[in-house]
């Protein structure tokens, strides 16, 4: 029975999925999650809004915050190896649903035909203090 066990999990070994945190150099350290994971060629950005990396500070008006926040994401995009191309899923968290349509006159600059699937969310609060949209992503190579 022993044997069988070992045998079974060296044969599992190989379909574990190995995860790759992808944590490029712009971002600060010591950050309470990984900006983001690479599992078996599917790239999980987390949750990014329009601040400035080194500072903090959100941009000055609403449509700076969401080029901002797609850069950010862009940088975690190239540190995989990837781009807005190859982005499959999108979840966006507004705190006004009354800004969609500016956020989606720059969105649409910025991810290529096909567009990937996206969730579009109104939310009362974010967590970085002042933020009116939040962003994640799924990309596969």
């Amino acid at each position: 029975m022993r044997k069988l066990c070992l045998m079974l999990m060296l044969v599992a070994l190989p379909l574990a999925a190995e995860k790759k945190v992808i944590h490029p150099p712009e971002f600060p350290k010591g950050a309470p999650y990984s900006p983001g994971i690479l599992v078996d060629g599917t790239l999980y950005v987390s949750g990014q809004a329009g601040q400035d990396l080194k500072t903090r500070q959100l941009a000055a008006d609403f449509e700076g915050e969401v080029k901002t926040t797609l850069e950010t994401i862009g940088l975690v995009l190239k540190a995989a190896g990837m781009d807005f191309k190859d982005v499959v899923s999108v979840n966006i968290y507004l705190t006004d649903m009354d800004l969609f349509p500016r956020m989606n006159a720059i969105y649409t600059t910025v991810f290529p035909e096909p567009r990937p699937a996206r969730t579009t969310v109104g939310v009362t609060k974010l967590p970085a203090a002042g933020a009116h949209v939040e962003i994640s992503v799924v990309a596969r190579k």
